[in-house]
This record gives structure tokens, sequence and C-alpha cells, in this order.
């Protein structure tokens, strides 16, 4: 299996330490030591672009900056690199996300991939004024994609369902491509939804055991649909010219860490309704040793930071290994992200994407 590597855009902030914890906390509000100014996140576009990478993730959510308007403004700024645009179904209508993303693909030359978010922290979902329960947000979610498909089609259609009612619906420019759609989601609600409407399935980067079990199941949820998916993971990655320099630095990353601010993110991690983000903690136990969880991957930053919450820590040459022991599993995407993210694209691009291209393991740009 080649491998598609792809890098992370920070727009809630770089640092040096770990940024994008938990919006409860009191770390929410503290200043980073690189603010996501225009020009910054210019520079770590180039500089995806530059190392290799074919497209950057854009988060979303109420700490970062808005993922739409973000990333197009650094289409002018970069040459072929995608967009990996993160949204939230439940605040954007149907026809209107499929009039964005068919502009947006003109606009770009095709350079749009779509990440579509259910949700996330309760909390967080209400303060964008949406009320659902987490089975109701994926069954949305599932409405929301097929009136997606159903507008790329540019065929006039009428809809009506239990979240969403459209008449005389038209999209007048349909994109030529519409852009791949990348969903992520690890509960029982959330897997049938990939499989009827998902290009790739995202899943976290757990253990390579538990992420084949995951992605066995997407796959025969998809064949019962007829569909075949590409699958893809997220990771942080701490990649040195020896695993002893990697290692010191996960270490420390771990001393910037505040114990009160990781027995609070444990304590909402825990309580917290999304399937992954409960897996993701049971990784490190809110413990702070012994984080090692599987050789080369570290549960640390899942202490404190939302989402993804492991990282690959070595040589490059052991970096380089475990994207292939990943690969080896039918993982295709490897959406990646190091702190901070303009060092870290670079290191990466200079001495883990060589190994990966002489071995053979690089897809095609």
């Amino acid at each position: 299996m080649t491998v598609r590597l792809h890098w992370f855009l920070p727009t809630t902030g770089d640092d040096r330490g770990v940024v994008g914890v938990t919006a409860a906390d009191s770390l929410r509000s503290r200043d980073t030591g690189r603010p996501p100014t225009l020009d910054y996140l210019t520079q770590v576009a180039r500089a995806a672009e530059a190392a290799g990478f074919e497209a950057v993730l854009t988060p979303t959510g109420s700490d970062c900056e808005d993922s739409w308007l973000t990333t197009a403004a650094l289409i002018p700024q970069t040459t072929r690199l995608k967009f990996l645009v993160a949204f939230r179904p439940g605040v954007i209508a149907p026809p209107l996300a499929a009039q964005m993303a068919a502009t947006y693909q003109r606009l770009s030359g095709g350079r749009l991939l779509l990440n579509i978010v259910t949700g996330s922290d309760a909390d967080e979902q209400r303060s964008y004024g949406d009320f659902l329960g987490h089975d109701e947000r994926y069954a949305r979610t599932d409405e929301f994609l097929g009136l997606l498909r159903t507008a790329w089609s540019g065929q006039p259609y009428d809809f009506e369902g239990v979240h969403y009612r459209v008449a005389g619906g038209t999209l007048r420019r349909p994109p030529r491509t519409p852009p791949p759609v990348f969903f992520g989601g690890s509960s029982q609600a959330a897997l049938p939804v990939a499989a009827r409407h998902a290009d790739t399935y995202l899943t976290w980067g757990e253990p390579p055991a538990a992420v084949a079990r995951k992605i066995a199941r997407v796959r025969e949820l998809a064949d019962v649909q007829g569909r075949e998916l590409s699958y893809g993971i997220r990771l942080h990655v701490i990649s040195r010219d020896t695993a002893e320099e990697a290692w010191a630095e996960a270490d420390r990353i771990l001393d910037t860490l505040d114990p009160a601010a990781v027995r609070a993110a444990q304590r909402r991690f825990a309580a917290s309704e999304s399937t992954g983000q409960r897996a993701m903690a049971a990784l490190s136990g809110g413990r702070t040793d012994d984080l090692e969880i599987h050789p080369n991957l570290w549960a640390g930053f899942g202490l404190v930071r939302p989402g993804a919450g492991t990282a690959l820590v070595g040589s490059h040459e052991q970096v380089a290994e475990r994207i292939e022991e990943y690969a080896s599993l039918g993982l295709e995407h490897f959406v990646l992200s190091g702190q901070p993210h303009l060092e870290e694209a670079i290191r990466f691009g200079e001495c883990v994407r060589p190994l990966l291209a002489s071995r053979g393991r690089l897809a095609a740009a």
C-alpha cells in the first residue's frame, strides 16, 4: 500500500508545547507562541507544500479561525497544496454547503477536500445552537451528505426528511470534480454513515490492532452498500535523528503540562459523548508515565488535547517503519502534525519522506 501524506494547519495558534487543549479548561485563552495570523499560516502552508505534503487539514471549532475563510485566503499563496476543510453539518444548510464547495473547487482549481465533523463536545455544540443528541447528529449527517451528493449532480431536486426540507433545489454550476469526503467517527451510529457516504474513513491513532478492527468493520458495512472506501489516520509526529532525541522531546513536552489541566481534561474526556474521544483518553488513563502504548506510539498529547492524542515518536527510520506498519493494514492517507508545525513540516519532508520514497511507499503526486 502506497501512502498519501498530509499536514495540519494550526488555526488555533502554534507553539512548542501542546496547543489545542480542551475548550473547557483555563488553557483555552492562553496566548500561543505563534498566533494564527495569515502571515504565519502562509508560512506553514508553503512549508508543507515544499515538503511534499499533498494537503493540509484545517480544524473546526470555537478555538479555531474559520476553516473555509482561512484556507480560501491561502489559495493564492500556494500552488498545488490541497485543503482538507473541516466543518460541521449542523451549522450550515446542505444546499449552501454544496454551493460553497463548488465555488471553492472552481476558484482553487480543484484543491478542496472536505472533512465532515458531525459533532464535538456537547457544550460546544450547544454554543453553536445545536442541541441534538449524539445519535441524532449522525442521522442528520446522513441526510446532509445525501443532499450534498444530490446537489452536486446538477439536477433539480426536492427533499423532505427528518432534519432537512428542500423544495426546488438546484446548483446551477455544479463542480466538475466533486471534492472527496473524509469522515471520522467510532460509534455504532457513525460507522454506517461512513460506509454510505465517505470517500475516505479517518481514524485517530490507536494501536494497529485496534485500527485494524475498526477499518474491518467499516469495510464490511461498505461492502453491503456496494462501495469501496479508502482509509486514513490522524497522528502527531516527533521525529529526530536518533530515538533518544525524539523521546527527550516527548519528555520535554510532557514537562510543560499542568497536572491540574491534565486532571480536568481527563475528567471531561471520560464523560464525552464521543466514542472516539473516550477511546483516546483511555489510552493514557490520565497517567503521565508508561505512555508508549505500542512501539513508537506515544499517548502524551491526549492527556490534555481533544481529538487526535497520539504521536509517532522515534528516529526518522522508526517513524517511517511505523507508517509502513499502519499502511500494511490498508491505510492510505496519513494526516500528520508536529509542533511547531512550520519546523516540523520541513523536518519530516527532509528526513522521513525520502525514506518512504526510497522504499516505494509514496503514491504518485
